[in-house]
């Protein structure tokens, strides 16, 4: 069953990053804010990926001085709303 989910971010300049979720698999990926070319691009790239290849990817990218990026807290959206959904069912 496809899952809208809304992960509100922290410490990056996109302020929330929406997206479907269907077992596994990510589609439909929206930021909020932030560089909208840059995260438009990456939207388009991780559209149809895995949470594994998501986290794979992106999981531990850095904004400048920043401890995490757009990039990042995708990853940790996407791996939050995998455990989310799986424990619903």
């Amino acid at each position: 069953m496809k899952t809208n989910y809304t992960y509100k971010t922290s410490n990056v300049c996109a302020m929330a990053i929406n997206f479907d979720i269907e077992d596994d698999v990510i589609s439909n990926v929206s930021f909020y804010g932030g560089c909208n070319g840059n995260l438009k691009a990456i939207s388009k790239l991780v559209d149809g990926m895995t949470v594994d290849q998501i986290e794979g990817y992106l999981k531990g990218n850095t904004c400048g001085p920043r401890p995490t990026s757009c990039a990042d807290q995708l990853a940790r959206a996407v791996r939050e709303a995998y455990k989310k959904t799986k424990a619903a069912n």
